[in-house]
């Protein structure tokens, strides 16, 4: 479960403040598949940077599965964040590594004296059993997408946070991508947030939030 409560977030450009959250506040049920949207400049990107502990809130509350991570310092950070899963937009795959070691690569960083139980499984749900040693130029984007969701989901997270993933891909692609995603999501009963400015691919979700004002609201 996600809770958020009186949320204050500003950037500083030189001697002017932007706020970007003053006083948001919301919740997100327990393995809850959940598509955010909003303009461009809403703030949708930064609030996943707060959920995942890459920023830190001015004031207020972040409290993910009884973790209140805005009080955490920076160690408690990271040992929080080998606990989710970060899904990007433009991949950020290692070109000289080979998909099953870009996979294995942030795992390995994290839990060096341990073996990832799911990772035959992962690979064939995701379709990438025949593409273990190829090299990410020698892939679609689709595929090179289907690699960032099987390094995400090794590490069994509790919560994924995927922004923007399917910006790069076509409408088929990107429908296959979500499809898949929240499929996996559901299947390992993880809680899902992703940003999307797609509004065809809200089906997948179990609820649509919109970011707007500094606020965020059901869709009706």
């Amino acid at each position: 479960m996600i809770s958020v409560t009186d949320l204050c977030f500003h950037r500083q450009d030189g001697e002017q403040v932007h706020q970007v959250f003053d006083g948001l506040s919301f919740e997100i049920k327990s393995q809850e598949q959940v598509a955010l949207l909003g303009d461009s400049g809403s703030g949708k990107t930064t609030l996943l940077n707060l959920l995942s502990g890459l920023l830190s809130p001015h004031s207020g509350q972040i409290v993910i599965n009884g973790e209140q991570i805005s009080s955490y310092n920076a160690l408690q950070l990271a040992y929080y964040r080998r606990k989710i899963g970060l899904i990007f937009q433009r991949y950020q795959l290692l070109d000289c590594l080979s998909v099953k070691q870009n996979i294995l690569f942030q795992y390995k960083l994290n839990f060096p004296r341990q073996r990832p139980k799911d990772f035959e499984c992962l690979t064939e749900q995701l379709g990438l059993t025949d593409k273990l040693h190829k090299l990410p130029n020698q892939l679609s984007g689709g595929e090179q997408q289907r690699v960032g969701i099987a390094r995400a989901l090794l590490n069994q997270p509790q919560l994924v946070l995927a922004d923007e993933p399917t910006g790069n891909l076509d409408q088929a692609r990107s429908q296959q991508v979500v499809e898949l995603l929240t499929s996996l999501c559901k299947t390992r009963r993880i809680n899902l947030v992703m940003v999307t400015h797609s509004q065809q691919l809200t089906r997948y979700f179990d609820s649509v939030k919109v970011l707007a004002n500094g606020q965020l609201n059901e869709r009706n």
